[in-house]
Order: C-alpha cells, then structure tokens, then sequence
C-alpha cells in the first residue's frame, strides 16, 4: 500500500479520534506530565482545584510507553476525570525519531542526516531536504495522531531532543529551525488534509531552533512554542544582564536571560502573537533534579513566576504552561504536598 492510500484509508479514524473542543478561550494555563507521574492519580482534580486548564502528557523517546497508559485503565481513568473536570488533553512529544524510524537507514541512508564529517547519521532528527523522509513522517504524524489526540486540535511533534539537524542543508542556508519548518510545515499540511481542518502544530523554539528561521516560513496554523530551558530561574526573565546556565556552545542558547527575552521577541516578530506559548520550568522537579531520581525539593519561586507571565502577558503571549514533571506519589512521599505552590502558579494569571 502506498503512502497516499494510507493517509486516506486513515483519515477517518483519525479525525474520530480528535475531539472537536476548541483551546481554551481564557488561553492556556497548561502542566506538561509524564506519564508515570500520575502515579498520582489525583493530578486532574490538583489542577482543576488550582485553576490550570491544561494537562499534557510527555514522551521524550518511547511512544509506546505513552500508548501503553493512555490505552491501558489507569490512562482512561486519567482522561474521564479531565473531560468531567473540563481540563484539555494534549501530547507534547520529542517526535522525529519516533516519525522516521532509525531501521530505514539500512535501507536508504539518504533519509538522515548529514553529520559534519559528511556520513549519513540516523542518531537524530532527519534529512528534512528528503521528499520521501517528509511523507514518511506525516503518515507515522497522522497514524499517531489517532492514539494521541489532543482536545485542543493542537499538535506537538518535536524534534529530537536538543539533537543536531543536518549539515548538508546548512551547508545550503537552512539553519535548524528552517529545517525543523521544513518538516513541520509539511506534517501540518497531512494533518490538515488527514485528520482535522483545524490542526495547528508547535514549532519548538528551544536550544539548536532557538535562533528564528531565516529562509522558511511558517504556513497558517504552524505556532511559536518558546523553551528557554537553560535561563536562570533564580531570577525573572525580565533581569537581563543575569547569566544563563552554562551550556555547549554548539546548542545556541544566549548568555544570559535577557538573551532569551531578544531571541523570543525575533521570533514572534516571524510567527506572530496570537497562538504562541511559552513552555516553562517553574514547576519541572525533573530538570531542578537533574533529571535523576531521588527527586529534590521543588525550588518554587512565586514572584519570578509571576514577573515572567507579566513579561509574557506584555509580548502578547496568552498561552503558558509549565513542565511539572516529577511531582508524583514519591514526591509527596519524600517531600510532602505541593498543592500550595500549584495554587500560587494557578493564581499568578489573569483572572478570567
């Protein structure tokens, strides 16, 4: 069967499986989760109870595990309770390597990248100037879009964890985030046709994509997703002369917090206001861990949260969510209850 004949025997199921619930109207007050997190199963009514509107679930490499729990009991319960509680359900997903599986390269190299010594190199992302690599990945985007359907119709395939892309398109003038548009602009297109009319997907503005675009443009319905994951949360966005987290200097990220604020501002000024989310850490006991476990206490700052949705709120930026991930039944167990600092996060937006 050929890819068309896919794309068009599934669009039905997809388009099924995608509810037909707008974003909210008040924009996002999101939590971005694991999965193993709701081994506190109270999440739903914790964010509901703190005003937050938003849960997405998270998978860094394995899909499969995400499909396990979201079609296994304890997944369903979890999606029950935030439909009964109103709470939008999304996916925010490190994608490539899960659209273009790493086997092809046995077959035809040509799919990957091009590493800077000048081989082909499946460890990341893809070549994104392949035709056949980009129809590839919008059929795997639609045939997942069927398991992880958001209830917002907002879509988050990213790229390969803070992964290079490839050398031979830069060598052309496609920087990374002209290539990570390539492929996006291309799965939105399939989704579009496939799945729902009113798909939108993220176009993630974090480490090698920080720097804007320079040659591609985003089509309708592509949005900005700022991740400015190395910045000093010890100290509001706004400060900025405040030195940045020290990073390799092939990964693009600025010097200081200020930097991001520069680097943020270029890229609304391409991707516009209106749909752009800032995807913070306030919340993120993973990253403030080390991403090792046992977890450390959650450094909660109330006012360099607030400061920032205020810095946000003056970009014209309405959607804001946070990973909170690591918050889960061994916390509490280690740590006690966060319910408070969840509250204080719910609170520090605008009324509705």
């Amino acid at each position: 069967m050929n890819r068309r004949h896919f794309l068009t025997l599934t669009a039905a199921g997809a388009a099924a499986a995608t509810q037909a619930a707008e974003a909210p109207a008040t924009g996002t007050r999101g939590v971005v989760l694991y999965p193993f997190d709701l081994s506190l199963a109270d999440w739903p009514e914790r964010a509901a109870k703190a005003g937050v509107n938003t849960i997405a679930l998270h998978a860094a490499r394995r899909f499969d595990v995400l499909q396990q729990f979201i079609e296994g009991t304890k997944g369903q319960a979890f999606l029950e309770q935030c439909r009964r509680l109103n709470l939008t359900v999304e996916y925010e997903l490190h994608a490539m390597s899960e659209l273009l599986s790493r086997e092809l390269y046995y077959q035809d190299p040509t799919l990957f990248r091009m590493d800077e010594h000048g081989v082909r190199n499946a460890d990341a992302n893809c070549n994104p100037l392949s035709p056949t690599a980009l129809d590839l990945m919008a059929e795997n985007a639609v045939r997942w879009a069927k398991i992880f359907a958001p209830t917002s119709q907002r879509f988050f395939y990213w790229p390969d964890d803070g992964a290079r892309w490839c050398q031979a398109a830069l060598a052309e003038g496609y920087n990374a985030s002209d290539q990570a548009l390539l492929v996006e602009n291309h799965l939105l297109r399939a989704l579009r046709q496939h799945v729902s009319p009113q798909a939108t997907l993220s176009h993630l503005c974090y480490q090698p994509t920080l720097i804007p675009p320079s040659r591609v443009r985003p089509e309708p319905g592509i949005f900005l997703e700022f991740a400015p994951i190395a910045r000093d949360y010890r100290h509001a966005l706004n400060e900025t002369e405040t030195k940045s987290k020290t990073v390799p200097s092939d990964q693009s990220e600025p010097a200081t917090n200020g930097g991001y604020l520069e680097l943020l501002k270029q890229n609304l000024a391409l991707f516009g206001t209106e749909h752009a989310q800032a995807l913070e850490y306030w919340l993120d006991v993973s990253m403030f861990s080390k991403w090792s476990r046992p977890a450390v206490r959650l450094p909660w700052n109330a006012d360099v949260c607030r400061a920032d949705l205020a810095t946000y709120r003056e970009l014209g930026i309405r959607n804001v969510t946070t990973f909170a991930t690591y918050l889960d039944a061994d916390y509490v167990q280690r740590h006690g209850d966060f319910q408070s600092a969840l509250n204080e996060y719910g609170a520090a937006f605008p009324k509705p």
